[in-house]
């Protein structure tokens, strides 16, 4: 699809002009150490020969969550970026601090996803946060950002958006997940707030923290691709799933009483209303209760830690997805590649020991 873009200015970031056809490794200077050495965050910029849309990719909002370095790095290092027209801004590492801290988090205890736009005269965070905003976000036409879920839970491959801004709505499509989800997301959100200023942007949200994924490796560059495919700026069709499914309503499942679970179902798996999920057990192995699914749907998301508290999330259920695309010939709630996707639940249970309910 070709997509008609504005005119726009030269594109100049970190105070350097880009040219067309040109490929350049650039530093964007955000804040400094105790002993006053500039901290920047590295930024590739790869501009076609033809003017087109600018598309960013970003990944490490969260300084723990790796997938999304692993997906950028691996685009790069490829040879799949032949731009016929437009430009890349790709950011693997935003987060900067928190990547070499070891932490979800900044320095100054803020969760960078929730200060956007930012402020160029306030906390660490906001600082950061108005950089990228500014030299990155509003810079570009559209923007795919990659994130895994939280520390101690694990998420199946899926696409959040706006599904009610038509242009957010096509570019989770482009993207060619199995499974998008329709939200504005929380408040001082990049990609919230990226919308509210006109640049169509998604995440994905997929398997773990401190782990590059191969199975989610393989996912994210293809659906990165996909985007680019879709606006023209490179050669070849997308590679679209049959099916594509919306999922309007979630839930989390959480635990009733304290104890040690066995897991009866992986992430990605469909279930049905009042399928045993999980038996909570006491440190004896005697029975405590059992978690049922309170509806039917898909294990989006669920906790890889088997101890919890009375309150804790254990299972992210999609409430009974509703089609966007769909091929007959698919009989079941997955996307195009079969095999991928069993690859990717194999690999997401790993951590997680499942085994049958029993009767």
């Amino acid at each position: 699809m070709t997509t008609t873009i504005p005119k726009r200015k030269p594109l100049v970031i970190a105070g350097q002009k880009i040219r067309r056809g040109e490929t350049r490794d650039l530093f964007l200077n955000f804040s400094e150490s105790f002993t006053g050495i500039s901290v920047a965050v590295p930024v590739r910029v790869i501009a076609a020969k033809r003017p087109g849309p600018t598309v960013f990719l970003t990944g490490t909002i969260h300084g723990d969550e790796l997938n999304g370095l692993g997906i950028i790095r691996s685009l790069l290092m490829s040879n799949t970026l032949p731009l016929k027209r437009g430009t890349v801004i790709a950011v693997p590492v935003v987060n900067v601090f928190g990547l070499e801290n070891v932490s979800r988090y900044l320095p100054d205890r803020r969760d960078l996803n929730r200060c956007f736009p930012g402020s160029p005269t306030g906390s660490l965070s906001a600082r950061l946060a108005d950089t990228i905003f500014r030299e990155v976000v509003l810079k570009s036409d559209f923007g795919v950002d990659f994130h895994t879920a939280a520390i101690g839970r694990t998420n199946f491959p899926n696409i959040r958006g706006d599904l009610k801004d038509p242009k957010v709505r096509e570019l989770a499509q482009a993207f060619g997940s199995g499974f998008i989800v329709n939200g504005r997301g929380p408040a001082g959100s990049m990609r919230g707030e990226a919308v509210r200023a006109g640049v169509p942007t998604v995440i994905l949200e997929a398997g773990e923290t401190w782990k590059i994924e191969p199975g989610i490796l393989e996912l994210g560059v293809r659906g990165a691709l996909n985007v680019l495919k879709h606006y023209d700026m490179l050669a070849g069709e997308p590679d679209l799933p049959p099916s594509q499914w919306l999922v309007e309503k979630t839930t989390w499942i959480r635990a009733q009483r304290g104890g040690v679970l066995t897991y009866h179902v992986a992430p990605g798996e469909q279930v049905n209303k009042g399928q045993i999920l999980a038996t909570n057990l006491d440190v004896f192995g005697q029975e405590l209760n059992r978690i049922h699914a309170p509806r039917k749907g898909i294990v989006m998301g669920m906790t890889t830690m088997p101890v919890v508290k009375p309150g804790d999330a254990i299972f992210h259920l999609a409430i009974t997805p509703k089609t966007l695309v769909h091929d007959a010939s698919a009989k079941e709630l997955s996307p195009a590649d079969p095999q991928l996707m069993r690859r990717i639940r194999r690999h997401l249970a790993t951590n997680i020991q499942v085994s049958k309910a029993a009767v």
